[in-house]
C-alpha cells in the first residue's frame, strides 16, 4: 500500500509552530523572573493570614477579648508614632517576604562534563531511535536530548551515570532482540565500561531504564542453609529477584541473602545441572558446594576428568560412594550408576504393583558429579574405549523418576564436545566466569538483561533454571580444604561439613579386614547390581 504525504500543516508549518512556542516560552520565563518579588510577597501574605487564622481559631472563647484589646492597643501606639504605619507596613512586607522566601533547595542540573556524556549518549543512540520519515524526531543530531531524557537520570561522585531513563518513539521495534543488543551496547560503552547495568524495557510506555549493579557479594562462604529437603542452593543473587531469603553468616555477622534455588527429585522440573565456564571461573567449586550440600541427604558419586586433584577431601566420607579421576574407574562407576538407576526403577515398579511404598535404599537420592568429561572422551576415543557420555543417558532420561540427579560441569572450549542427551536433558544451565552475551545466551537459551564484565570473582557469573528468568549468581566460596593456598578459615568450614570424617582405611580394619578400592567405599567395593534387582 503506498504511504499518504502528510498535511501541509505537518510539513510546511512546523517551523513556524516550533518558532512560536520558543518564543512564548521565552516571554513566560521572563515574566516569572520579574513578578517573582511580588510573587514571592503574596505567598508570604497569604501564609501569615493563614497562620493568624489558624492561630484565632485555636484561641478559647474566654480568652479572646483580651487578644482583641492588646491587637487594638498595638494599632493605637503605631498610630501615635511618627511614620508609624509607614514602618508597620514596610515591617509586614518583609515578615511576607521573609515567610513567603522558596524554602525548597534549588535543583542542581548536570554540570558541564555530565552535559556532555548526556549529549554524547544521545548522539550516539540516535541512528537506532530516528527514521527518516518522521516529522518531530525525538531522536535528530544537535536536537535536544533533555525531550528524550528528561530528569530521570543520576550520576555518582566520580561523574558517572548511574541511573538512565531513556523515552524513545512508539516505532521503535523494541521487541527485536538485535536492537536491544546494539542499544545496550551503545549505552553500555557511553556510560562507562567496567560496570555491569541492568536493562528494563517498558514496551507498554515506550521506556528503557538503565541501572547500575552493585557487585554481588563474595564474602559468603560453605556452610549449612536453611533449605528442605529436595532444594540445593546453587548461590545467591539480588535482593528482589526471587521471592525468599535465607539467613546466612557473612563474614563475622550474619544476614539474609537472595537464594537461587535448584529443586531436584521427582517432583522437579529441571532434574539435572549443567555448568559451563572458562579456567577458574569456579565450576569445580559450584560442584564442591553441590556435594557438600547432597551429603546432608543422599549418596554421591564424582568422576572428575580435569585430572586437578580438587574432590580427594570428600574420599572415605559417609555417603561418597566414588571419586573417580581415571578412565577406567569412570567407565565403571558410570556403568554402576547406570545399572543402579535401571535397578531402583524396577524396584519402584514392583512395589508400586504390590501396592507396598517403595523401599528405603531407593528413597535416598544419589548424586552424579561429572566434571570435564570432554577430557575423559578424548583418553576413551585414543584407547577404543566406549565414550563415557554415553553411559550417562540412562541417569539423564529417568533420572527424576529414581532419584538420580546428575550435574555436569564443563568449559566453553570443549561444549561442542557434550552429547546429545547431556544438552537436552540439562535443563537447568548456569553461566560463570567472564563470559560475552553470546557465550552465555548460546547455554543460557536466552542472553542476560545485564551486560556482562571483563573481570569477576570466581563463582560469579548467571543462573537459568528450565524457562524461568535469567539470575545473577555468585557461588559460595567452596575451595579445596587440601590446597595450601585456601585459608584456614575457608579450609575448617568446608572441613566441618563433610560427615563422617573416619579415613577409609580406619572404617575398613574395624570391618571384615578388606581395605577399599582406592576413592570408593561401601556400596562400590562389590560388584554393581544387576538391572533385574
Amino acid at each position: 500500500m503506498a504511504r499518504r504525504p502528510l498535511p501541509r500543516i505537518l510539513t510546511g508549518g512546523s517551523a513556524s509552530i516550533t518558532r512560536g512556542r520558543a518564543f512564548a516560552r521565552t516571554a513566560a520565563d521572563g515574566a516569572t523572573d520579574v513578578l517573582h518579588p511580588l510573587i514571592t510577597v503574596v505567598r508570604g501574605l497569604r501564609l501569615l493570614a493563614g497562620a493568624g487564622r489558624r492561630r484565632w481559631a485555636a484561641t478559647p472563647g474566654d480568652r479572646r477579648g483580651h487578644v482583641l484589646f492588646l491587637v487594638a492597643a498595638c494599632v493605637l501606639g503605631v498610630a501615635l508614632l511618627p511614620y508609624g504605619f509607614l514602618l508597620a507596613a514596610v515591617s509586614l512586607m518583609g515578615a511576607a517576604a521573609w515567610r513567603g522566601r522558596d524554602r525548597a533547595p534549588a535543583v542542581k542540573g548536570p554540570g558541564e562534563a555530565e552535559t556532555a556524556r548526556l549529549r554524547s549518549l544521545y548522539e550516539a543512540l540516535v541512528p537506532h531511535f530516528s527514521a527518516a520519515d518522521d516529522p518531530g524526531p525525538l531522536f535528530a543530531h544537535g536536537g535536544d536530548w533533555e525531550k528524550a531524557f528528561g530528569t530521570s537520570f543520576a550520576f555518582d561522585g566520580n561523574g558517572r551515570l548511574t541511573r538512565l531513563e531513556v523515552g524513545y518513539p512508539a516505532y521503535v521495534a523494541d521487541g527485536d532482540p538485535a536492537l536491544r543488543a546494539r542499544v545496550e551496547q551503545v549505552l553500555d560503552a557511553k556510560a562507562g565500561r567496567g560496570r555491569e547495568y541492568h536493562f528494563a524495557w517498558d514496551e507498554e510506555n515506550n521506556r528503557l531504564l538503565m541501572t547500575v549493579l552493585d557487585p554481588l557479594p563474595d564474602t559468603i562462604a560453605a556452610q549449612r542453609f536453611v533449605a528442605a529437603p529436595g532444594e540445593t542452593v546453587l548461590g545467591f543473587t539480588d535482593d528482589g529477584s526471587v521471592r525468599r531469603t535465607v539467613p546466612v553468616r557473612d563474614g563475622d555477622g550474619t544476614r539474609d541473602a537472595a537464594p537461587v534455588l535448584w529443586r531436584t527429585g521427582t517432583r522437579s522440573t529441571e532434574p539435572h545441572l549443567l555448568a559451563v565456564g572458562h579456567p577458574g571461573s569456579g565450576t569445580t567449586t559450584l560442584l564442591r558446594s553441590l556435594a557438600l550440600q547432597a551429603l546432608q541427604h543422599g549418596d554421591l558419586l564424582v568422576v572428575e576428568g580435569g585430572g586437578s586433584g580438587g574432590y580427594g577431601f570428600l574420599n572415605g566420607r559417609d555417603g561418597v560412594l566414588a571419586v573417580e579421576c581415571g578412565l577406567s574407574g569412570a567407565l565403571a562407576t558410570l556403568e554402576w550408576a547406570a545399572h543402579e538407576t535401571q535397578r531402583r526403577l524396577i524396584a519402584a515398579d514392583r512395589a508400586r504393583q504390590a501396592g507396598h511404598p517403595e523401599p528405603e535404599d531407593i528413597r535416598r537420592p544419589l548424586w552424579i558429579l561429572l566434571d570435564r568429561p570432554s577430557a575423559l572422551g578424548h583418553l576413551a576415543a585414543a584407547e577404543g574405549r566406549p565414550e563415557p557420555q554415553e553411559l550417562l543417558q540412562v541417569p539423564l532420561r529417568h533420572g527424576r523418576a529414581a532419584g538420580v540427579t546428575v550435574v555436569v560441569a564443563e568449559q566453553f572450549d570443549s561444549l561442542d564436545t557434550l552429547s546429545e542427551a547431556v544438552l537436552r536433558h540439562t535443563r537447568a544451565r548456569a553461566v560463570l566466569g567472564p563470559a560475552t552475551r553470546e557465550q552465555a545466551e548460546a547455554v543460557l537459551g536466552v542472553p542476560p538483561h545485564t551486560t556482562p564484565v571483563p573481570e569477576v570473582p570466581p563463582g560469579r557469573g548467571y543462573a537459568r533454571l528450565g524457562t524461568g528468568p535469567v539470575l545473577r549468581l555468585q557461588v559460595p566460596a567452596t575451595p579445596d580444604p587440601y590446597d595450601e593456598a585456601t585459608g584456614e578459615a575457608h579450609r575448617q568450614a568446608v572441613l566441618g561439613l563433610l560427615p563422617g570424617a573416619a579415613d577409609p582405611a580406619g572404617r575398613a580394619a574395624e570391618g571384615d579386614g578388606r581395605e577399599p578400592a582406592p576413592g570408593r567405599t561401601g556400596p562400590l567395593v562389590a560388584a554393581p547390581a544387576a538391572a533385574e534387582g
